[in-house]
């Protein structure tokens, strides 16, 4: 009988870990209907910007921004975007993965010198780097309860004018790009100097004369810091989509393996407790057939 308690007590555990997992998948599908709008509104405005402004800087002689100039990478600036919140399957660990991996591979000079910076968004990236001794700048953990253009512009000025100041060389960002709520794709861009936009050999590149008002440079120098403020802000909402999507799928799947367990239990406790009877009726007749022998 205690076997039976023990299995009752895995069953009532079970159920009440498959409400709690039912209940997140709800909520992640919510939150992951709003995120999801919010990133595809701004990916043609991004697209568009990055198009207008690569039409006028190839006709601009020379270097059209500050923020195009390229130096000898010695200090580098790693935007690590990860969530606030676990319970996402494998979505942070990846981003950090990705990120320990460019390190590694591509900025392990620069590492072994002391100049590698991070700027974690998300809590679980802040306290993982915290707690292997990078240099982190800032503390953005709050950014994801109001997220909107104009808090992540405040991260995105600190940077640029990090930039300007000499104080990293070059700047990429690690995040999830979201597809949709199964797949989520790592990406890592260079933010920092701007890559000049190049077209495809097959593709036709298309003149655009476009009417300005005031004079190419000057709108070029308006642009080019909105450009990059964009750039990062849809990185944040795409992985702010992705984090809801993987959440979503993660609860989906620990509901479905919960139903899969609960299936399994409810069977070795009636198999238990068949056990039980039968040992109980056989005492029985067992001492019924001695008494009537006596």
């Amino acid at each position: 009988m205690a076997n039976l308690k023990e299995v009752r007590n895995r069953i009532a555990s079970v159920s009440s870990t498959q409400q709690i997992t039912r209940a997140m998948k709800m909520v992640s599908a919510a939150k992951l209907k709003r995120a999801t709008n919010a990133i595809v509104q701004l990916r043609p405005y991004a697209e568009k910007l990055k198009d207008i402004l690569a039409n006028l800087s190839a006709s601009v002689e020379g270097t059209a921004s500050p923020y195009m100039a390229v130096r000898k990478p010695k200090k580098i600036l790693l935007v690590v975007v990860t969530s606030n919140r676990g319970l996402a399957g494998a979505f942070n660990a990846n981003v950090i993965k990705a990120t320990n991996l460019l390190i590694a591979e591509k900025y392990s000079e620069q590492h072994k010198k002391g100049n590698i910076k991070i700027i974690a968004i998300g809590k679980k990236g802040q306290d993982y780097y915290k707690k292997n001794k990078y240099d982190v700048l800032g503390n953005h953990t709050e950014l994801f309860a109001n997220l909107n253009f104009e808090h992540t512009s405040k991260i995105t000025d600190v940077i640029m004018k990090g930039f300007l100041a000499g104080d990293f060389d070059r700047v990429e960002v690690i995040y999830n790009q979201f597809k949709n709520a199964a797949v989520q794709f790592l990406r890592t861009e260079q933010l920092l100097p701007l890559v000049p936009t190049t077209h495809e050999v097959n593709q036709p590149q298309t003149a655009v004369d476009y009417i300005l008002e005031p004079s190419k440079e000057e709108i070029i120098q308006e642009l080019i810091p909105k450009s990059i403020k964009t750039q990062l802000y849809k990185a944040v909402l795409d992985s702010h989509a992705s984090e809801h999507g993987a959440r979503m799928t993660a609860m989906d799947k620990a509901t479905d393996n919960a139903g899969e367990l609960l299936k399994s239990l409810k069977l070795s406790y009636n198999q238990a407790r068949q056990a039980a009877i039968t040992t109980e009726l056989t005492e029985i007749v067992s001492g019924a057939a001695a008494l009537s022998n006596g």
